[in-house]
């Protein structure tokens, strides 16, 4: 008996120390049952160890996997998780193909929001392709304390902020379901000439505008169900994992000009591997280039398609350094200076901005008042109603409402981040859905484990060199 409860008082402390670093004491009901265990025995934990034939070697297995399951439920909530870059919005400094070990302490794990979720999935069970989540209990965000917080230019794993709503047809998901939304509600308000000249309208009429293009395009939806299917919702935790670079922090005034992103008027220092497109004319056709400069340079597949699509693709300065110097390859090279307008955040308003010349644009802050009118609602509404839950409402006569009360100013209850891709003019980031709240921040990549080339099969498709890789983050 010393011996057993000399294990229970180690394991009690170290319990005690886990709830007092996750402040939640609700797993205090736990302790009887350690008590029990290791001290009483009242209940026979282990009973099939005296059954016999097959009950007793089934539920040997079933012991086995139960006991993984909630070990590894637990070490991917609490500890780190596993990640994979699945696109190439950060190329070059993360890879398609790089698998991520994923820090949760770095920054804190969240107390988990919809607790009751089947381990090693996100949202889906697979195979079954239902949900592999209970919505109910449905717990307030609340975060452990970690070794520090999301600092600039920090790589950082995120649940997507506009993935809280989406159709049920898989080959619709990976769509961003308010820029489907957006964009057929206004064709079909072209269609039945109800678009005005949307430069001459006043701020109200213009809102008016794209409420009645929201309302069109979701009725769209609704009524192709053998297309779209069904609309689903999911919980900020449940919602899919983005990896993308933090270059703007809570309370600074972010701006893009010429494609550099500024931060309170001074330029941000831009990742050594960044990406913009090229318009590249070759004196041959780039499949005869030697896969050694193809490997050098890091030009994918994925980069072939653009040039013989488009006739531009992504490059890094040092790619495009050398492609000027090899007259024998390339006749001409040019950045791509297009200014693409369509699909930008926020997709309810008229702001002239584009991938490249983007904002200014105020990150809220937490604890910190922003004034509200007409003109800059659209960029702070989401954040008010869907991620602090307030009801925002504007009256015939302009005002704006919160919670039925008018209101000229809104106070932040929590900090938010602008994440882009390194990938500048290839990634589906900020610019295109806006703010990251803090509860939607997943954890920090530390180093890739492991990360194959999906272009390159075998061993040949092994980057044996990014191995145990640490992810860089520059200051």
């Amino acid at each position: 008996m010393k011996v057993q409860w000399t294990k229970f008082i180690i394991v009690l402390v170290l319990y005690l120390l886990f709830l007092l670093w996750l402040k939640s004491w609700l797993g205090l009901v736990v302790i009887p049952f350690i008590y029990d265990v290791y001290i009483s025995k009242k209940i026979n934990w282990q009973w099939w160890k005296d059954a016999e034939g097959p009950v007793k070697f089934i539920m040997s297995w079933v012991d086995a996997l139960v006991f993984a399951l909630v070990a590894v439920y637990f070490i991917n909530l609490f500890v780190f998780q596993n990640y994979v870059i699945p696109s190439s919005s950060l190329e070059k400094s993360l890879l398609t193909g790089d698998y991520l070990f994923v820090s949760k302490v770095s920054y804190g794990p969240r107390i988990p929001q919809t607790p009751l979720t089947m381990p090693l999935t996100q949202h889906t069970m697979p195979l079954l392709g239902c949900k592999s989540y209970v919505e109910w209990p449905q717990w307030d965000y609340r975060r452990a304390p970690g070794l520090g917080k999301v600092e600039l230019n920090d790589i950082v794993v995120f649940n997507y902020p506009a993935g809280d709503t989406c159709v049920s047809e898989p080959q619709w998901q990976p769509q961003d379901y308010y820029q489907m939304v957006y964009g057929y509600g206004q064709q079909i308000l072209q269609q039945s000439g109800l678009t005005p000249q949307l430069d001459s309208l006043s701020d109200m009429d213009l809102r008016h505008y794209y409420e009645l293009a929201y309302t069109a395009g979701r009725q769209y939806i609704l009524q192709n169900p053998n297309e779209y299917g069904s609309l689903l919702s999911r919980p900020a935790d449940r919602r899919e994992n983005y990896v993308k670079r933090c270059v703007g922090l809570p309370g600074q005034t972010l701006q893009i000009k010429n494609r550099i992103v500024y931060l309170d008027g001074k330029p941000n220092k831009e990742p050594d591997n960044v990406q913009y497109t090229y318009y590249v004319k070759p004196n041959a056709p780039i499949l005869q280039w030697s896969d050694e400069l193809l490997k050098e340079l890091m030009i994918t597949q994925e980069d072939i398609i653009s040039l013989n699509q488009f006739g531009y693709m992504p490059l890094t300065r040092h790619a495009v350094e050398v492609l000027k110097s090899r007259k024998d390859l390339v006749k001409d090279i040019k950045i791509n200076e297009e200014q693409y307008v369509g699909d930008l955040y926020p997709l309810n308003a008229r702001t002239g901005w584009t991938r490249d010349n983007y904002g200014p644009v105020w990150i809220p802050k937490k604890g910190e008042s922003i004034k509200l009118t007409l003109k800059n609602l659209p960029v702070y509404e989401r954040p008010i109603r869907v991620y602090e839950g307030n009801d925002l409402q504007v009256n015939e006569k302009g005002e704006i409402l919160i919670n039925g009360i008018v209101a000229t100013s809104y106070t932040f209850k929590m900090d938010y981040y602008w994440m882009q891709g390194d990938n500048r003019h290839n990634s589906a980031d900020s610019r295109y859905w806006g703010f990251v709240p803090e509860d939607h921040i997943v954890g920090k990549p530390i180093f890739i484990w492991w990360s194959s080339d999906p272009d390159r099969s075998g061993f040949g498709g092994i980057r044996w060199h990014r191995l145990f890789k640490f992810v860089e983050n520059y200051k």
